[in-house]
């Protein structure tokens, strides 16, 4: 149950920021919202995996992620609504959204990975890296 959580505490937040930043910005909301779609990708991956090692069964564990997946809706409608004036209340989100994917890399995957002399890892993260910077620079950050 713990990278469920942890997925939460960093997809919850993440919209809630994003509603704030697409009523502000469209062009940073639509890059933040590629950005995020991707990274939780895997994240919901290793949910839904972890799920059904815990006991439950494969349509329950879809039942669950479906329905956490409104609370993202919800969360960026509260940003979009209430949030959009408030870069500070905004920025403190995304700070304690990345504690979450944090305690989920640090905590849950990077542990259980048997990596040895693998360099795509370290090179993934760096191509992420610089595909954010391109498109920070593409719309005039």
């Amino acid at each position: 149950m713990s990278p469920l959580l942890a997925m939460l505490m960093d997809f919850v937040p993440e919209a809630i920021a994003l509603g704030a930043i697409f009523a502000t910005d469209t062009q940073t909301g639509t890059l933040l919202a590629i950005f995020i779609g991707i990274q939780n990708l895997p994240e919901s991956f290793n949910s839904y995996q972890d799920l059904t090692e815990s006991g439950f069964k494969s349509q329950k564990a879809l039942i669950i992620l479906f329905l956490l997946s409104f609370s993202g809706i919800v969360g960026a409608l509260i940003g979009y609504f209430f949030l959009q004036n408030q870069p500070e209340i905004t920025s403190g989100l995304m700070l304690f959204a990345s504690g979450g994917i944090l305690y989920l890399i640090f905590e849950d995957i990077a542990p259980s990975v048997k990596m040895e002399k693998q360099w795509l890892p370290a090179f993934g993260a760096n191509i992420g890296f610089l595909i954010g910077i391109i498109g920070e620079k593409l719309i005039g950050g």
